[in-house]
């Protein structure tokens, strides 16, 4: 049978697109559908604005540290047009920078929607029909609401780039890193938030003592964080002539401590503003708030591709499922990244896209490893770990517990309280470091370097071997010689 292609992507996200520009380089015949923007969550809607958003954030305790070091800084105002302006630029540029890459690798584009239509052929939301030996689904995933009543008067991940204006109160709904990240980044640019989460501590998965660590900090830098907590509903706030909300008046504000009026200004609900809004929550308080971020989970991008038409198996949550080569029950169609839901990282994607083309394209069958990876939260301080948390290890075999907790000298000198901490867990028997934990300013950076290390199965004798570099916070990761605790 002849084919249009030889490989047919359907996604134009890291992980497709590189599998699309590395198919071609072995001369196979490649198309690209992206209904949405070239670049996909990460470049557009994710990874690349908010870090962006992280270094904005950080600026105001840089101004009042620099004046403690003695430079004569005047305090200014964060100007959200300005920076958003800069930002969509970027955006574009690196969008423009992804299309030239499948332009110059002779990759076909589509900017239109792709949907299965049988085990080799595609049809484009133009109605128009393409075959391919291959298909590979890289749709990403995108964020989900809760089931509440009004939750569509929230804002989600995707919306929080293109607010036409910061909210003065913002309650952000969620515990996982994206809620964490955005109420850090919000609080830094000088908005009054408030945190719910459901649960008993924030960050759940991630290693006790330093999820700990990084709630306390939220809260000392002024987030409302307010655990075992949720929202009943959520509703249009209802304005008086004195443009405050009657039915709330009494207790609105209970959360943040903030007037009803400096909350809500006289203006209609709007989705995109995401308020202003009454909240009710699950500790009987109520309030309102100029807008309601959900950051209550991201689920697998399955809608609307034909899947159960043709076959490919979607598990519980909506993943494609694969093999350990990302091939699904149907020969011709594969699927990675956040898709498949094994691990929601873009530098996991685009491994899982070259390991495809190994496969496929290059004859060289190939998993990718998916145990211990490093990974950061962009908090502040920020989490960078690899490996098992204590929790973890401590059901598999007996440990030894390295770690301290400091004040850094940087902020020390500036006065502040801010506390990291260094975190080896160590197998009482064999000695190798199984799980590295830091949470300090820059600890995506450490991770990165501390990950080779054990992911390449040192031991903490290698750990102890290495010569510290002075004066670093880094450098207690080499000096930790006894034991906090053990099995």
């Amino acid at each position: 049978m002849t084919f249009d292609y030889d490989l047919f992507v359907i996604g134009g996200g890291s992980g497709g697109v590189r599998a699309a520009r590395v198919a071609a380089a072995e001369g196979a015949k490649v198309a690209l559908a992206e209904d949405r923007r070239l670049g996909g969550t990460c470049v557009i809607r994710g990874c690349v604005p908010k870090k962006l958003m992280v270094f904005a954030s950080g600026y105001r305790e840089t101004f009042e540290d620099a004046r403690i070091y003695g430079w004569d800084v005047t305090d200014g105002s964060f100007d959200w047009a300005r920076f958003s302006t800069r930002l969509n630029a970027e955006l574009d540029r690196l969008e423009g920078v992804y299309r030239e890459l499948l332009e110059a690798s002779d990759v076909e584009i589509f900017a239109l929607r792709a949907r299965l239509a049988a085990p080799h052929t595609i049809t484009l939301s133009d109605s128009t029909t393409k075959t391919a030996k291959h298909i590979l689904i890289a749709t990403g995933g995108h964020p989900i609401r809760p089931d509440i009543a009004g939750a569509e008067l929230g804002i989600v991940s995707d919306d929080i780039f293109h607010m036409p204006e910061l909210p003065k109160h913002l309650l952000i709904v969620g515990g996982g890193y994206i809620a964490c990240e955005f109420a850090c980044i919000m609080n830094g640019l000088g908005v009054e938030v408030t945190q719910f989460y459901r649960g008993a501590q924030i960050l759940r998965g991630f290693d006790d003592e330093a999820r700990s660590l990084v709630g306390e900090m939220m809260q000392e830098k002024g987030i409302h964080l307010h655990l075992d907590t949720n929202i009943v509903s959520i509703a249009p706030a209802t304005h008086t002539a004195s443009g405050t909300d009657t039915a709330t008046n009494a207790v609105a504000g209970a959360l943040t401590g903030a007037p009803v009026d400096e909350i809500m200004p006289a203006q209609k609900p709007d989705a995109r503003k995401g308020g202003p809004v009454r909240v009710k929550a699950t500790n009987g308080t109520e309030a309102v708030y100029n807008a309601v971020l959900f950051a209550t989970g991201r689920t697998p991008d399955t809608r609307n591709l034909g899947l159960e038409e043709v076959g490919v198996p979607i598990g519980r949550r909506g993943e494609i499922i694969v093999d350990d080569y990302s091939q699904t029950a149907l020969p011709s169609i594969y699927a990675i990244g956040d898709v498949t839901n094994r691990v929601q990282l873009t530098p996991v994607a685009i491994r899982e896209g070259m390991a495809f083309v190994d496969t496929v394209f290059k004859g060289n069958p190939t998993r990718v490893d998916h145990e211990m990876i490093p990974s950061a939260v962009f908090t502040r301080p920020e989490l960078g770990t690899i490996g098992m948390t204590e929790e973890q290890a401590r059901e598999q075999e007996p440990v030894e517990i390295y770690c301290t907790s400091f004040r850094p000298m940087q902020t020390a000198f500036a006065g502040r309280p801010d506390r990291v901490l260094m975190k080896l867990v160590v197998s009482k028997q064999r000695r190798t470091v199984l799980g590295c934990h830091i949470v300090a300013p820059e600890a995506g950076e450490m991770i990165q370097l501390a990950g080779i290390a054990v992911k390449l199965g040192a031991t903490k004798e290698q750990f102890d071997q290495t010569v510290a570099v002075h004066p670093t916070m880094s450098e207690e990761l080499v000096t930790l010689k006894t034991p906090m605790r053990g099995a």
